[in-house]
């Protein structure tokens, strides 16, 4: 099973500001807690200085994980606040039907409310979900997830 790792680098923050990327082990370590042999791609992990990159690298960048997020079997999102960056990774995963877990209390946000199969205001709750469902056979390769096409929104 392949899965991205989307979530909150800059946010709104100006600057070279980030967002604290903590949550990145904890949802890794859930992750392979729970299923061991997971392929995961956490952008971070192979761009830590990814904010101080020139425009042509960091397009270069962005569109080669969009190009991930496309092979992958699920898309879990972390949003405590909003994300450009983050939504678009969402809107790809989405277009190619790949599942998108979101984990944020926006609940009311129009891209985690009509983009994520589930969302979970916490962590914690995540990883209450992980620990009591096989998140392998709901999302892994073949699982039928079923998803409104384009052309029916």
């Amino acid at each position: 099973m392949k899965v991205f790792l989307a979530g909150i680098i800059q946010g709104s923050l100006e600057g070279s500001d980030m967002h604290a990327q903590d949550y990145r082990e904890k949802l890794k370590k859930i992750l392979h807690d729970r299923l061991p042999d997971l392929t995961l791609f956490d952008p971070c992990e192979h761009h830590p200085n990814s904010i101080d990159y020139d425009n042509e690298k960091a397009r270069a960048t962005f569109l080669h994980h969009l190009e991930i997020i496309e092979e992958s079997d699920l898309v879990i999102a972390y949003l405590p606040s909003a994300s450009m960056g983050t939504a678009i990774e969402m809107w790809r995963a989405y277009e190619f039907r790949v599942p998108i877990i979101s984990i944020s209390p926006l609940t009311t946000n129009w891209t985690i409310r009509l983009l994520s199969d589930r969302n979970f205001e916490t962590i914690d709750d995540f990883q209450a979900f992980i620990s009591e469902n096989d998140i392998g056979k709901i999302y892994g390769p073949g699982a039928a997830v079923s998803r409104p096409m384009k052309e029916n929104l």
